[in-house]
């Protein structure tokens, strides 16, 4: 039995609805819910929550899979309020110990203090930027891939808790040109690919 933790960092905000973060939401929980030998739990982010059944969400999962929209180039501040509140609350309780230095030398070391250590993350990223404003040279992002540029710091922060990255998939221009049944199809083919070599 593997167990999921399936997080929706997106919420309603200005004209943001956040309607195609909660339909892969959902199309992500009726997935596992469908396959034999997962248990999932959830949380959608900007309503209210207790962070500590978070924290012990996080303890219990075998795989967190974090869903968010990018808002000028970051998380949504409910997503990142959630973050800052449930894994400070985590401290010395399953999700970090510190910040893995020792004070007999404070200059190595750091980001090993995560307990969350055999656990594995998914990421997916939804954009209005288009694919090419990342891989086409002259373009906005100076060809960086979403995870190596706006997304490396979510990386290093999961790092830091001693977590996996087991893969990240990325829905692009979704304001204008948004194909919602075609870019739920890719991703369900692409779970189907991490569940066969689980």
């Amino acid at each position: 039995m593997k167990n999921i933790f399936i997080i929706n960092g997106s919420h309603s905000f200005a004209h943001s609805g956040g309607r195609f973060n909660e339909t892969l939401f959902n199309n992500t929980i009726s997935y596992f819910d469908t396959l034999d030998g997962f248990e999932v739990k959830c949380i959608q982010v900007g309503g209210n929550y207790n962070v500590k059944e978070e924290v012990e969400k996080f303890k219990w999962a075998d795989i967190v899979i974090y869903h968010t929209p990018i808002w000028w180039f970051q998380i949504p501040f409910g997503f990142k309020k959630y973050i800052d509140e449930v894994f400070t609350e985590g401290h010395q309780n399953g999700i970090y110990k510190n910040d893995g230095r020792s004070r007999m030398n404070p200059n190595i070391n750091y980001g090993t203090g995560g307990l969350m250590h055999g656990k594995k993350y998914i990421l997916t990223t939804s954009w209005n930027a288009p694919k090419t404003a990342f891989t086409l040279e002259n373009e906005f992002f100076n060809q960086k891939s979403v995870d190596e540029g706006v997304m490396f710091g979510f990386h290093r922060m999961n790092a830091f808790t001693g977590m996996e990255l087991l893969a990240t998939h990325h829905f692009h221009d979704m304001e204008k040109n948004a194909d919602v049944p075609l870019e739920l199809n890719d991703y369900n083919a692409f779970l189907n690919d991490l569940m066969i070599n689980l």
